[in-house]
């Protein structure tokens, strides 16, 4: 049986307009879309760089909750922001690589399906993604020897658990995706180490406030991945890969999914209450209809073929939870803005 072929949505040019469309548009499929385009933009796209707005997010969410307690410093926070970005980069190209190398990312799997596999595809060398990988590490790395240099023991501590569970996650022999703790780990690291560690390198001072003002993000980062690994579920039980969808059923774990994304609304709401978040906060309630529509496509199969039209299949509960995601966290970013200018409203 003949595979669907993916809708594809806007060819990718060059130039910038090339490099913005690599961090908020979907990705192409064929490799021939980006081997006459220039090597920033294959690279961007290569990287997945449209997923990267969550760790920009994080950065976003880290600096805001440190403008609120009036401890803001500039510097750190944009080293935060692009070292978030560079990590996130090397993940989901180490993702590529380990994978690939393994056997995983054979033709027939979710990863070829959705977008091009820039090794598979013919786009880069093993080696090429082995020399980006290494620069990319090496940026990580001076970024964390500043922090060290600024910050002392804790970024010590904060640099040693971020790279502990990037290596854990997919390059480790038994990497965590396969253990059922990857959901767990993409909230640990989107939430509290991503926005309280990022709290603490940007000010120099630990918050109880910050980390659980960091819960309602990591749920929603967690409901991604969960809603990937849904998909993906028959190829990952087929590659002995148990991640928590495999471990769990389809069922139980869309259930699970559904509670994720209503954790994100109801840890807002226990933010505002201990005074780690403003009320003001609860503009995130502009997200709830796409939180609707993620509960209600959650509640039902994914159907046997894609709509026509649709952008990233087999990719459907991931691609629903990306959206409200993305939604909710631009509005609590609004709402980290708005109590910054009015920190009085706070509770407590």
């Amino acid at each position: 049986m003949t595979r669907p072929t993916p809708a594809l949505g806007k060819k990718p040019q060059r130039g910038p307009s090339g490099w913005a469309g690599a961090f908020t548009g979907f990705y192409p499929a064929k490799a021939e879309d980006l081997a006459g385009l220039d090597p920033i933009t294959r690279f961007l796209y290569a990287a997945r760089s449209v997923i990267l707005v969550i760790s920009a997010q994080a950065a976003i969410i880290a600096g805001l909750l440190s403008i609120t307690d009036r401890r803001f410093e500039p510097v750190p926070f944009v080293l935060v922001l692009l070292g978030y970005l560079v990590l996130h980069a090397i993940s989901n190209l180490s993702n590529d690589y380990f994978g690939y190398r393994r056997g995983h990312d054979t033709e027939d799997s979710p990863r070829r399906r959705y977008t091009l596999h820039p090794v598979a595809s013919g786009l880069f060398t093993m080696r090429f993604l082995a020399v980006g990988l290494l620069v990319l590490g090496l940026a990580a790395l001076g970024i964390a020897v500043y922090f060290i240099a600024l910050r002392g023991w804790p970024a010590v501590g904060f640099a040693a658990v971020g790279a502990l569970l990037l290596y854990a996650y997919d390059a480790a022999p038994r990497a965590l995706k396969e253990l059922g703790l990857g959901e767990v780990a993409a909230f640990v690291v989107w939430g509290p180490l991503m926005i309280g560690g990022g709290y603490y390198v940007i000010t120099g001072k630990l918050s109880g406030d910050a980390f659980l003002a960091s819960v309602p993000y990591g749920l929603g980062v967690a409901s991604i991945l969960i809603g990937k690994h849904i998909d993906q579920r028959a190829f990952d039980t087929s590659q002995d890969q148990r991640t928590l969808p495999v471990l769990l059923g389809e069922g139980r774990a869309r259930r699970l999914n559904q509670a994720t994304v209503l954790g994100m609304y109801l840890f807002v709401v226990v933010g505002i209450a201990f005074g780690a978040l403003s009320p003001l906060s609860l503009v995130v309630l502009g997200a709830a209809p796409r939180a609707v529509h993620a509960l209600r496509v959650m509640d039902q199969p994914a159907p046997a073929e894609p709509p026509t039209g649709y952008i990233g299949w087999p990719l459907w509960y991931h691609r629903v939870c990306l959206v409200h995601n993305r939604a909710f966290g631009w509005l609590f970013i609004l709402g980290l803005l708005l109590g910054a200018f009015f920190p009085s409203m706070r509770i407590g």
